[in-house]
């Protein structure tokens, strides 16, 4: 009786549009005052979820990301992603997904990605030709790749849940992201031959050189985030920090677009994200306690091994599953709820823990990109002025190129594994 009140207050909840970190409050409250358990286990389950040295790296990244926005570096990374690809048939579009690989590499979150490479490349592409559908649809597929590609939030998550190494994480979805970007750019290659999209004139080696220097110093962030960790030089919290000073220093005094007036407003805007964050966090680990206290994981646990204990069918019926989950709940909290039970299943049937993460990543950032509770497709669709519908309709290609790239990750463990092995020596 008290599940099914839990199970229909969230999902009536999350059909009124509530933000999912209400829902899963409120949900959790309800359970709690039909089932009689005390109030008090909310702060305490709150607390408990957040209590964890490796969050302390959420905020820093988070600010890093905003600073390197206020400073500048979206154009940059525009201007040298297009001088890089912009001569090719539908180069704009290339340009959309090669500057989304290199701001994930800055930001690790999707939906910075979407908002701020789309404030520039959505209403830049209408102008050259493109249907605003497809640019809209290019910049939320592509912003999927940024929780991949090192450093990701997510994984961070996916860390502090399990103890797997955030380090090794961060290496195993290097390649992934990589081939994502890769696929999503060969889609667009594509569709712009077969609509005609037009190519800008190949503005020269020497721009493009100028163009990589100027972007140089954001793309440096990522492999000092990288290889400090893994070379053991810090952890991900002290990286996290090396990360904002940098940031801080390149923006202010490098791209100069960064200025003490505006830096209130990057801390106010770093701290509200980061207190929205920790809210999901904790209320989410109430709604996972609750679901643990009534069996609900272990069931889900042995419904799937009921089904197979086929390594390939288990992997199948997991990615089906979360890309269901990831069409209507939000990344974290998906993680938070699932993945501990998830990994369990996995593993029983010898999928390696980082090799899950990433697929379980993977699978969560596609939903990012799906109706109901796609983020990125409503950024993306705010950002054009254009109705949800037909930003889906147009980003129907991609998601399926990423399904496919889900596939081959999942099926070739080599992709996830080779760079963590090679780095950690496993």
């Amino acid at each position: 009786m008290e599940v099914a009140v839990l199970f229909i207050s969230f999902f009536g909840l999350l059909l009124l549009g509530l933000p999912i970190a209400l829902t899963l409050g409120m949900s959790s409250l309800v359970y709690l005052f039909i089932s009689g358990i005390p109030l008090t286990v909310v702060p305490q389950k709150m607390y408990s979820g957040i209590d964890s040295f490796v969050l302390l790296c959420v905020p820093g990244f988070i600010l890093a990301g905003n600073l390197m926005n206020a400073g500048n570096i979206t154009d940059q990374i525009i201007r040298f992603s297009n001088a890089l690809v912009g001569h090719v048939r539908g180069g704009l579009g290339l340009a959309n997904v090669a500057g989304s690989m290199l701001f994930g590499g800055v930001s690790g979150t999707a939906v910075a990605d979407t908002a701020s490479i789309g404030s520039v490349m959505i209403p830049g592409m209408a102008r050259h030709g493109y249907d605003k559908p497809f640019a809209a649809a290019v910049t939320a597929a592509s912003s999927t790749i940024g929780p991949i590609i090192p450093p990701s939030l997510p994984m961070i998550i996916v860390g502090t849940l399990t103890g797997i190494s955030v380090g090794q994480l961060f290496l195993a979805g290097a390649i992934p992201g990589l081939l994502l970007g890769l696929a999503m750019m060969v889609t667009c290659y594509l569709l712009a031959l077969k609509r005609g999209y037009p190519r800008e004139p190949w503005a020269g080696f020497r721009n493009l050189l100028l163009a990589f220097r100027r972007a140089s110093w954001a793309i440096f962030l990522t492999f000092l985030i990288i290889f400090g960790i893994v070379g053991g030089f810090f952890t991900p919290t002290e990286a996290s920090i090396i990360a904002s000073l940098y940031a801080l220093l390149v923006g202010m005094f490098v791209y100069r677009g960064l200025t003490w007036r505006e830096l209130p407003q990057v801390l106010k805007a770093t701290g509200v994200t980061t207190a929205a964050l920790m809210l999901l966090v904790g209320l989410a680990n109430v709604f996972g306690w609750i679901l643990t206290s009534e069996r609900i994981p272990q069931m889900i646990a042995d419904a799937i091994l009921g089904i197979s204990d086929n390594p390939l069918i288990v992997l199948l019926i997991i990615n089906l599953l979360l890309l269901l989950v990831g069409s209507f709940m939000e990344t974290i909290a998906a993680l938070i709820i699932l993945f501990p039970t998830l990994l369990k299943v996995a593993t029983l049937v010898g999928v390696d823990p980082v090799h899950f993460g990433i697929i379980a990543v993977l699978n969560l950032m596609i939903g990012l990109t799906t109706p109901p509770v796609g983020v990125c497709l409503f950024v993306a669709s705010s950002i054009g002025r254009l109705p949800i519908a037909e930003v889906t309709r147009a980003i129907i290609p991609f998601i399926l190129t990423n399904i496919l790239v889900l596939m081959a990750v999942t099926y070739i463990p080599a992709l996830s594994l080779w760079l963590p092995g090679l780095f950690y020596g496993e």
